[in-house]
């Protein structure tokens, strides 16, 4: 049992079969097991043989052919430039703070997702969606008390600056203060 084995052939071998075809000189038959194509091939392929002969002298697909070329080279140029602004953004973006990284994303546009965005931008996705759970104003009283003290007294360490904050009647964890 044989297996119908689908082959395309090219155009050279397909105006080969066609031009002896419509020589007329041998059979549909004969030109089939000659050239291992059916018969019914081999007739479309005399048929289509005088539609496209007109085309083949024509400048039409010559034009076709360079408007392609300068489509190519337009993509090209387009590629390029494309590349020169991504490593201009990688330079620039690099020295700049999170937050204002963060700003820079645009969470409504369809066309670059927020996840191409932070890549973009070199900011991981988890720095973008983090929201602080801390209360910042704690915090920044524990600053203020700290460069007053520092103002006062600039020869405490990290061990006696903890220490006062502790007898002043601030909460400060002993172990974040530890090395």
């Amino acid at each position: 049992m044989t297996k119908n084995i689908r082959r395309g052939h090219d155009g050279p071998f397909k105006a080969k079969v066609a031009l002896e075809a419509l020589k007329g000189e041998k059979s549909l038959a004969q030109l089939s097991s000659e050239f291992g194509v059916h018969a019914n091939q081999i007739s479309q392929w005399r048929k289509q043989l005088p539609k496209e002969l007109p085309n083949l002298f024509s400048d039409r697909r010559k034009k076709q052919d360079r408007d392609q070329e300068d489509l190519i080279s337009e993509l090209y140029r387009q590629i390029g430039q494309l590349k020169v602004e991504l490593d201009w953004l990688k330079k620039k973006v690099p020295n700049a703070p999170v937050e204002e990284k963060r700003k820079l994303i645009d969470p409504g546009n369809a066309m670059i997702p927020i996840s191409r965005q932070c890549e973009l931008l070199g900011l991981c996705r988890s720095s973008y969606y983090y929201e602080s759970r801390r209360d910042d104003s704690y915090n920044l009283s524990l600053m203020n008390l700290i460069d007053e003290q520092f103002t006062k007294t600039p020869f405490y360490g990290v061990a006696r600056m903890t220490a006062w904050l502790n007898i002043s009647g601030s909460t400060i964890w002993k172990g974040s203060m530890s090395p």
